[in-house]
């Protein structure tokens, strides 16, 4: 064995060249999924009898055999060291001509990264100058005397065992070899790591697990379903489930009373960073309850999923907040509560303002209404770019100024205010010298969603969030919401929700149809009542919701006649559902989990995409098998079928 300066230093590998918080994050979810793989059962056979990244100390001396790929390959003072991976992690194993033999160590010579080995041999401490902090078998190496090379692999696309930036497409188009990557590794183990605690806490509250059709019928649920034809039955479409709702209140009324689901989801929608057209979720359903109820089975089941994930969130019962609340303060119904500039109105003090902008939005019953950016400083170039924000979500313009140090307001508009109207702007505020003060008039709507996407702006561009995880729920959102251009009522969430009046009363059926107190024409009208729904907001994200659903048949039936629906239409669509209700259903809830945001989440990724094994591009596509793609005219025909337009390429 050559003398220890011969031997390669522990600080062989480079740094990576991520930021701080990303690697923080990494090694947080690396060290919660260790448990994972170090706990996982192995039975010895002829390729290994341990874990690479498993091995420790305790077994120095011992004959062990472990398989796996080479992560990397090191020449050295006339040994060769090699980096052997598999799921656990990296174990040192070296070749040594006097040791290994001739024929182990040519075998040796010849691998490069990714070939797949078996290797056995004799565990040895690396002393002390030689132990490798950063793997956690690194005060140990496997000694080679046998080599058994089960695969060669060519030179992959990318580095397998480095951490840098790749093109997002090669990436998917070679997930294969991108699975390999630790980061990505991870974020696997660490999603299977909390679907396991979920699906360990519903089993101890009681929860039976059942499997729900995916082929079934086209119900409106708010997004384009995914068709697939009937080859048996030409002419007719089978849709792929956009969530087991119909058929989980169904199982309510079967008697099952708690049941839930790990299920594929799927919704033919616009992509973006948190939207996949197929995704996974919890789905779970509860006979005999009410929002309370639901929400406590969910905190006490969610608290230990964000445990399992690594997130560290304050022990329920967690705060709830209603829907009006939330957009008055944040701008929409997922508030991100981790930081300030918190949303204010000021309509009262601006009530008898003659400025033409303000008094013309509140004339016409409209608001005005603004946030305090505190001392950011903000270019002009950032004010500008601020307002086309401002513009892109719906605004006619964004007023702006800063508080200057001797209390005077430096703004476009303040020669058109009195300096009363400033004295109450900076007031309703709490304004200061240096601040900067953002100011919207518009509609109710318009103006929360214009500030509530300032307010995010603001946190990215400056970095305003706290470190520290932020959970709510959400809860008193309105139950219908008027299409002018359509000239109907939709629901929110959907039909099935049962709706309440304001405060929570009850609504019986014939209050929902026309004229009635509630139905159209009535002295209230759909669009004031509320449902009873709720929503589990962690970080801004949305990961969670569900309501309590309609169990009587007459005021489903009036749902869907404020909708539009004649009794034939009804019957026709959602008769299953309408005839079970008639055989007597429990008073019912329900909720449903984003498994993929969950797991993004707790892994500190911004995009689904990180932390789903197999996922579609923005467009759609799967660069991985070129799906979708054109099928052969005989496939088309079988089923009744024939292309109009010619296939665009997948990706």
């Amino acid at each position: 064995m050559p003398a220890p300066d011969q031997r390669p230093s522990a600080t062989t590998t480079p740094p990576s060249n991520a930021d701080a918080r990303r690697d923080a994050l990494d090694a947080r979810v690396a060290g919660l999924v260790r448990d994972t793989v170090t706990g996982a059962p192995l039975v010895a056979n002829r390729f290994r009898g341990a874990w690479a990244g498993t091995i420790g100390e305790g077994q120095v001396g011992e004959t062990l055999r472990v398989a796996g790929w080479v992560h990397r390959r090191r020449d050295h003072g006339g040994l060769i060291f090699v980096d052997l991976r598999d799921r656990t992690g990296l174990l040192q194993v070296v070749f040594d001509p006097d040791t290994s033999g001739p024929e182990v160590f040519a075998a040796a010579e010849r691998l490069r990264s990714e070939h797949v080995i078996s290797v056995q041999g004799v565990l040895a401490a690396r002393g002390a100058e030689h132990v490798n902090p950063r793997m956690e078998t690194g005060a140990v190496e496997l000694r080679v005397a046998e080599i058994d090379v089960l695969a060669e692999a060519e030179t992959p696309p990318f580095a397998v065992d480095e951490d840098g930036d790749v093109d997002e497409l090669l990436r998917l188009k070679r997930r294969v070899i991108d699975l390999r990557r630790e980061r990505n590794r991870d974020a696997l183990l660490l999603r299977s790591r909390i679907v396991r605690e979920i699906r360990s806490a519903l089993d101890e509250e009681g929860f039976l697990d059942i499997e729900t059709p995916m082929l079934t019928r086209s119900t409106p649920e708010g997004a384009r379903d995914f068709l697939v034809p009937s080859r048996l039955q030409p002419g007719s479409f089978y849709a792929l489930p956009q969530s087991p709702q119909l058929f989980k209140q169904l199982f309510m009324i079967a008697g099952l009373e708690r049941y839930y689901q790990i299920v594929r989801c799927f919704r033919d929608e616009d992509l973006r960073a948190d939207r996949q057209p197929e995704f996974t979720q919890l789905d779970a359903e509860l006979s005999f309850v009410d929002e309370d109820d639901v929400i406590a089975v969910f905190e006490r089941v969610m608290a230990r999923a964000f445990a399992a994930g690594g997130l560290d969130v304050a022990a329920p019962a967690w705060e709830r907040m209603g829907y009006d609340e939330a957009l008055l303060r944040f701008g929409n119904d997922r508030p991100d509560r981790r930081f300030g500039l918190e949303i204010q109105e000021l309509s009262e003090a601006l009530s008898t303002t003659e400025f033409k902008v303000f008094a013309g939005t509140l004339a016409s019953g409209g608001v005005v209404r603004g946030i305090n950016a505190g001392g950011l400083t903000v270019p002009r170039k950032q004010l500008d770019e601020l307002t086309e924000i401002a513009k892109k979500a719906g605004a006619g313009g964004l007023v702006w100024g800063f508080v200057e140090e001797d209390g005077s307001w430096r703004s476009p508009i303040a020669k058109f205010l009195t300096p009363e109207e400033i004295e109450a702007i900076k007031g309703t505020l709490s304004a200061s010298p240096g601040d900067l003060l953002l100011i919207v008039a518009d509609k109710a709507p318009t103006a929360a969603n214009v500030l509530g996407t300032l307010r995010l702006e603001l946190a990215d561009r400056f970095d305003l969030r706290e470190d520290r995880n932020d959970v709510l729920w959400i809860v008193d959102f309105p139950m219908f919401e008027h299409d002018a251009g359509e000239d109907r009522w939709d629901a929110i969430h959907h039909p099935f929700t049962q709706p309440c009046a304001p405060g929570g009363a009850a609504v019986t059926a014939d209050e929902l149809r026309p004229g009635g107190t509630y139905g159209p024409g009535g002295a209230e009208g759909p669009g004031a009542l509320h449902s009873r729904a709720y929503d589990l907001v962690v970080n801004g994200w949305e990961v969670g919701g569900g309501s309590i659903r309609v169990n009587r048949i007459e005021q489903q039936q009036a749902i869907l006649e404020l909708l539009g629906f004649t009794p034939d239409d009804a019957q026709e669509r959602f008769g299953f559902l309408l005839d079970a209700l008639k055989a007597g259903a429990p008073p019912h809830g329900g909720i449903a989990f984003g498994i993929d945001r969950l797991a993004a989440l707790c892994a500190g990724r911004d995009s689904l995409r990180d932390v789903i094994a197999f996922p579609k591009t923005a467009s759609g596509g799967d660069p991985l098998t070129g799906a979708p793609a054109p099928v052969d005219a005989t496939q088309l025909r079988d089923v009744g079928l024939r292309s109009t337009v010619e296939a665009a390429p997948a990706g």
